[in-house]
Formats: structure tokens, sequence, C-alpha cells
């Protein structure tokens, strides 16, 4: 049995989130409401503009730049409605625990090891938000999280079927070789 090579990009021991009960991964982007989902969404999209360079760089950054113009107003809307969320559910902790989630959401799209297809849908988001009339916002944010997350999610599959695989590769027993004296 030959143990399948590590993902590109991963390094033995790392930490990946838990895998919940629905199968989903427990990232910063799970069970968000509507307004959890847009301000996520232009996190992504802002951690997108910093770090993906090469030739689309300036595109993404007007596009982005357009975003926060055109939709200043649901953005806004979307941030007071989820620092709200905080509001209620932390008490007067509520500053500290928001600053710390956006701090988390912020680290896990900068992950490096997801960077060239978190990219390109990023690029794809940006492409598309702008025809994206008002009211759907928060849909097409439901509906691109996912994609945004797909190379993060899908590394950490591997990645886990990378380990699951090792850790079986360690419990065997070790294979004696008969040597013929």
């Amino acid at each position: 049995m030959t143990l399948a090579p590590m993902p590109a990009g991963a390094r033995a021991g790392m930490r990946i989130p838990a895998k919940l009960a629905d199968g989903r991964w427990a990232t910063p982007n799970v069970k968000l409401s509507a307004a959890g989902s847009v301000w996520h969404l232009r996190a992504a999209l802002n951690v997108a503009v910093l770090a993906c360079h090469g030739a689309d760089q300036a595109v993404m950054v007007n596009e982005y730049n357009a975003l926060l113009t055109a939709r200043k107003a649901e953005l806004a809307q979307a941030q007071k409605a989820l620092q709200q969320e905080y509001r209620a559910s932390r008490g007067t902790q509520w500053e500290d625990a928001f600053d710390d989630q956006m701090t988390r959401l912020y680290n896990f799209f900068a992950q490096d090891f997801a960077h060239a297809g978190f990219c390109g849908a990023a690029r794809d988001a940006l492409a598309s938000i702008g025809s994206v009339p008002s009211s759907e916002i928060p849909m097409f944010a439901a509906q691109r999280l996912p994609v945004l997350e797909a190379p993060f999610t899908d590394f950490f599959a591997a990645y886990d079927r990378w380990r699951s695989g090792a850790l079986v590769r360690a419990a065997d027993p070790p294979v004696e070789i008969a040597t013929g004296r």
C-alpha cells in the first residue's frame, strides 16, 4: 500500500477546521444570517484585492472600489445588522467577539494553499456583482460564499483524506520480509 502524496500546500500536522455533523467544514462562514453573508462576502473580496496579484489585479481593485461605492448603503446596513447580532448574543463583549471573528475571517481567506482557486472565484464574483439588483445582494452573497470557500474546503477534504491514509498506514503492522537466511 502506497501512501498518497500530501496535497499541494499542505504541511504535516497542520490544523484544519473540524467537520460538522452536516458534512460541512467549521469555517467562519457557517450559519450566517443574510447580513452576515453580505458582510463576509465583502471581507472575502477585500482579501482578494489585497492578495490576488497578477494581470487581473487592477481590474479587481477597480471592481471592488466600484462595489464599495455602488453598494455603500447595502454594505453599511449589513455591517450594522451583523454588529447588532453580536450585541444581542454577546452583550457587553460584542465588540471583542466581532473583531475576533473578523480577524478569523480575514485570516481564513488569506491562507496561501487555496490562493489560485480563491482568486479565480473572487474575480468571477467581482465581475458579476455589479449587475445584481440591490434586493438580491443577500442571495448573491449566500450563493457566492460557498464558491469562494470551495478552494479551501476542497483542500481540507484532500488533506483529511491524506491524513486518514497516513494514520491507517501508521497503524498497519510492520511487514516482515523473508530474507532466505
